[in-house]
């Protein structure tokens, strides 16, 4: 096993703030509006790689009992600070919950995992999740490996490699939806929603 992408990680340390700034958009907002309206009124979330907090911040407020981590402190001190949240300090290889959560809402987050993690990584969200819990991961489509122009690494996905990786450790995929986006370096790009059900 292996720790964060140092590269990645510094660049999220050197602009969490800036990173804050961001609007996610309508599409991710909806899909986070769907997501908590499928677990039950007041069940438990794990927000994975929760960034400034924005997803943990509305699933808490929306009655949820929330847990919130991130591999970098200085995202986790963003979070408190604009949300008032405690944020587990902790790499996806630090996920080692059982049967804790109705649902696990990875936006955006395991795109920074190796390929060869991903599975690793999925089979732990399931270990985490309750029967019939959900989860939503959000991935950039495409292919392959690289960094982005300002030194994050990526793992791109297409549609059936995720569906495909989700089946395999467990989950129903439930809703899809892509759109085209723009990432944080100003790099156009096409993304994926999709939430899944454990068996």
């Amino acid at each position: 096993m292996t720790g964060p992408d140092a590269e990645t990680l510094a660049v999220y340390s050197a602009r969490a703030s800036d990173y804050s700034e961001i609007h996610h958009g309508d599409v991710a907002q909806s899909v986070l509006t769907a997501f908590i309206g499928a677990l039950p009124p007041g069940g438990a979330a794990l927000d994975l790689g929760c960034g400034p907090g924005w997803g943990a911040a509305a699933m808490r407020d929306a009655g949820l009992s929330v847990t919130a981590m991130d591999a970098c402190p200085e995202m986790a001190r963003v979070a408190r600070d604009r949300y008032g949240l405690t944020v587990q300090v902790g790499s996806f290889d630090d996920l080692d919950f059982r049967a804790a959560f109705d649902g696990v809402w990875a936006s955006f987050c395991l795109l920074h995992a190796p390929r060869a993690a991903l599975p690793r990584h999925l089979s732990a969200i399931h270990c985490a999740l309750r029967p019939g819990g959900r989860v939503m991961v959000a991935m950039k489509l495409g292919t392959g490996e690289a960094r982005d122009s300002i030194g994050r690494l990526y793992t791109y996905v297409t549609r059936d490699e995720l569906r495909g990786l989700l089946g395999a450790a467990g989950f129903a995929p439930e809703a899809e939806v892509t759109e085209p986006s723009v990432g944080f370096d100003g790099t156009p790009c096409d993304v994926i929603f999709l939430t899944a059900r454990r068996d």
